[in-house]
């Protein structure tokens, strides 16, 4: 289901305060099949910025439209000690603007929390869903997840298996919606505790009646 931005964006959740920009490692974010290394970087921006390319997108190489993007967490937003979110990330809605003449992705698979996924683990893999595109230079559509399937997202790749005939697959912009709520202070204080436990909770040495203590 696609959002055609034709009401109060405001009212609708669509407005630049549902931005996950900030929640997303940029320098991290990979592409496999882009023509110029590193350019999918240039695709992720504040919701306001999306039409405005200056030139730099994320372009497939001639005559192979297929493009693979990963996309993952910033890491102020995991755990130390373990692999998830200290953040409740969970993805609303996600856009795309592709080029014209045809090089626009005509079809998105999503993979959430995967990491390592090539072409060939795309082609086989039953995606946690996927999204017929329609042509989006304007930037007004976005497509609507199944938000139960879309909570504590810690990456989101993003398969873009066909165009619309062009000998190449341009994207400008890629975003993504939704919420992310920090943890409460008392949480974190937990984190930390863990991390340093108190002696007084934990059998020493002596009581052990030698040897070294573990603490689990």
């Amino acid at each position: 289901m696609a959002c055609l931005h034709d009401h109060s964006c405001e009212d609708h959740d669509c407005s630049s305060d549902w931005s996950l920009y900030k929640h997303i490692d940029v320098s991290k974010v990979t592409a496999l099949n882009e023509a110029v290394p590193g350019s999918v970087k240039s695709v992720f921006k504040a919701w306001e910025q999306r039409l405005n390319s200056s030139g730099e997108h994320l372009e497939s190489n001639e005559g192979d439209p297929e493009l693979l993007v990963y996309i993952p967490a910033h890491e102020e937003f995991i755990l130390i000690d373990c692999d998830r979110f200290t953040s409740d990330v969970k993805i609303k809605s996600i856009s795309v603007v592709g080029g014209a003449d045809g090089t626009s992705p005509s079809k998105m698979r999503v993979f959430i929390n995967r990491e390592g996924i090539d072409f060939s683990d795309a082609q086989g893999m039953q995606a946690i869903q996927e999204w017929e595109l329609a042509e989006n230079l304007q930037g007004v559509l976005e497509y609507q997840t199944r938000y139960s399937k879309f909570q504590s997202v810690a990456s989101i790749t993003l398969h873009f298996p066909e165009n619309f005939g062009g000998d190449t697959t341009q994207i400008h912009y890629i975003g993504l919606k939704g919420e992310a709520t920090q943890l409460k202070r008392d949480v974190v204080a937990t984190i930390v505790y863990e991390i340093t436990p108190n002696p007084s909770d934990h059998k020493t040495k002596a009581e052990h009646g030698g040897g070294l203590s573990h603490v689990e």
